[in-house]
């Protein structure tokens, strides 16, 4: 901006005072006022002043009372106010920036110094708006996310429950061949995968913020767990992966109860990430480890598998955005891994020690 484009307010009872930093402040554009009155008024008018130059002894009303009343007035409040004045004991100059003065200027003036100081505060007053203004943005942004968020959750997660429930539905037909019941199968599992894409990148978003509101219910991990094998039982097939999964060391079947506190869902999106995670690090013939076992009031899972993670990635395996080898990788996976656990006041540890194994154990409450 120009400095023709910035107006001064200069107010002082004494013409020659006036005329003096009228001239020294000639490259802007000038308000004249003769008195506190008549300053109030200029200073919240259309024509409203970038900055004000404030002499304190004046008739009637003083620059201090003027100072005082335009610092509690939302129209002007902003408005930086300079205090020029033969009055410098410690005291008054104390009593200036306590009532919202951002500079003192004793008389005699330096012409110079003046505009030094004016140019100041008036480029500090041009970054407190433009940061000002980028903040309104970003609450902007952050309440268009939101809305976002109430978007996808009420518009996107209705029909793909839809999708989720039909294939089951027509799997239950008499007349359908096996080959239509993978078919169905897959999509169901793809609406599933969706489902859960959304409500990970949402949540994550929430829990970064603080703003995650945790609602934990009791519910059965080990036929969580068996379900996410049977998922991935394709990949496990293709792979020859053995699978074990056990609790408190012993073989665990489907129906066997292991009850735990905590959002069934979120869990179901942490054991999903882990499971795809330990599937995709083994070539051919290897074996995946599950167990759940309760250790110092926490329950601990954990989840071995055979291949190693890559050593550059190691320290920041938990990081956001930490990948390695993988085309398609968002490197959030294991993040929201964390996330989750330290949602459910939980924490999570990476074990490499063992050549050629991998295992990620993840530590939660009980009670």
């Amino acid at each position: 901006m120009d400095t023709s484009d910035y107006k001064i307010l200069i107010v002082d009872d004494t013409p020659e005072n006036i005329e003096i930093l009228a001239e020294t402040l000639s490259d802007y554009k000038r308000l004249i006022a003769n008195n506190g009155e008549r300053a109030l008024k200029l200073a919240s008018g259309e024509n409203k002043p970038d900055i004000i130059l404030l002499d304190i002894m004046m008739p009637e009303m003083d620059g201090f009372e003027v100072c005082r009343r335009l610092k509690k007035n939302q129209e002007t409040e902003d408005i930086p106010v300079i205090f020029i004045t033969a009055k410098n004991s410690i005291e008054d100059e104390l009593l200036g920036l306590e009532l919202g003065a951002v500079d003192f200027i004793s008389k005699p003036i330096s012409p110079p110094s003046v505009r030094a100081r004016v140019k100041n505060h008036l480029e500090l007053k041009k970054i407190r708006q433009e940061l000002l203004e980028q903040n309104n943005e970003l609450l902007e942004a952050a309440k268009l996310r939101d809305d976002v968020d109430g978007i996808m959750r009420h518009d996107l997660k209705g029909p793909l429950v839809g999708i989720m429930g039909f294939p089951q539905l027509l799997i239950r037909s008499e007349n359908i061949t096996e080959q239509q019941k993978k078919m169905l199968t897959m999509i169901e599992n793809s609406a599933k995968n969706m489902l859960n894409m959304i409500n990970r990148s949402l949540d994550i978003f929430k829990m970064e913020r603080g703003k995650y509101e945790f609602n934990p219910e009791e519910f059965n991990i080990n036929r969580l767990i068996h379900k996410i094998k049977d998922e991935h039982k394709s990949d496990i097939e293709n792979k020859n992966i053995d699978i074990n999964i056990r609790i408190n060391g012993n073989i665990s079947e489907q129906n066997d109860e292991y009850i735990i506190s905590g959002e069934e869902i979120l869990i179901y999106s942490m054991l999903q990430n882990l499971f795809k995670n330990a599937i995709e690090a083994i070539n051919k013939n290897g074996i995946i480890d599950i167990s759940l076992r309760e250790t110092d009031g926490h329950l601990e899972i954990a989840i071995k598998n055979s291949g190693e993670v890559p050593e550059k990635i190691r320290e920041t395996f938990w990081d956001k955005f930490s990948t390695s080898g993988k085309r398609t990788g968002t490197g959030l996976g294991t993040y929201s891994v964390k996330l989750i656990a330290e949602t459910h006041n939980g924490k999570v540890h990476l074990d490499s020690t063992e050549k050629n194994f991998t295992t990620i154990k993840i530590y939660i409450p009980k009670e």
